[in-house]
């Protein structure tokens, strides 16, 4: 058994794509929890190995050559794992050109767009309706996006999971804290569910997930908690 990866790890949708992409790959790792809430990313150490401040990260003491490497950005750790162990980035060139295109448009759209309406929607210390009405809509037109795929292809890239789901569902299974609704995105709604039914992906998001401190997203309490949405 190769030696495990060490994780650089926070509960966040960001966090997640990383732990589930190593539970579903059945790769060994450890954690070391990177506290957002206490500064933990600015530390020195953590600097050498993440230069954004920014999790999640990887060290990997068996990377390429056989030798460690580090690393940090999402959807360039997926990538690595992914073409490391040979799953989840389709067979032939063509899989994996529509795997990647759909992984950058999680990168460059849902992502950081969800995440700004969390911001503004729910920590901002001002309400700014602007903003929230701005991001809003963005992340409702980008589930649009997705549930038209969806509708054509059982998982985002075609017939087969991959670390383009992965990377994506982690911010579509907080929709309900995004204010958005699923009543018209009946496939986006059924591919949630479908990803919900995955060990990995449970294991993955349960992950320390009790220092999130968060009980919004209902099918969060369901399945990792326990409990319904109203927390009986």
């Amino acid at each position: 058994m190769q030696d495990p990866i060490a994780l650089y790890y926070w509960p966040t949708p960001n966090g997640w794509k990383i732990s589930i992409a190593l539970e579903e790959m059945g790769l060994p790792y450890t954690v070391n929890l990177i506290d957002i809430s206490a500064g933990d990313q600015f530390a020195a150490e953590f600097l050498t190995i993440s230069p954004n401040n920014r999790m999640p990260a990887i060290t990997d003491p068996d990377g390429p050559d056989g030798k460690p490497v580090s690393l940090f950005e999402s959807g360039a750790i997926l990538q690595y794992l992914a073409r490391k162990t040979g799953q989840f980035y389709g067979e032939t060139e063509r899989q994996r050109l529509v795997v990647e295109q759909w992984l950058m448009w999680q990168m460059g759209g849902p992502g950081p767009m969800a995440g700004q309406a969390h911001h503004f929607l729910k920590y901002a210390p001002e309400p700014i309706p602007y903003a929230k009405d701005r991001y809003r809509a963005e992340v409702a037109r980008l589930y649009g996006v997705l549930d038209r795929q969806l509708a054509q292809n059982q998982y985002v890239a075609g017939d087969s999971f991959t670390i383009a789901d992965m990377a994506i569902w982690p911010w579509a299974s907080l929709w309900e804290g995004q204010e958005q609704s699923l009543d018209d995105k009946p496939h986006m709604a059924r591919w949630l569910d479908q990803l919900w039914a995955r060990p990995g992906i449970i294991a993955g998001r349960s992950l320390e997930a009790a220092r999130r401190g968060d009980r919004s997203d209902s099918r969060a309490q369901e399945v990792i908690f326990g409990k319904d949405p109203a927390g009986q």
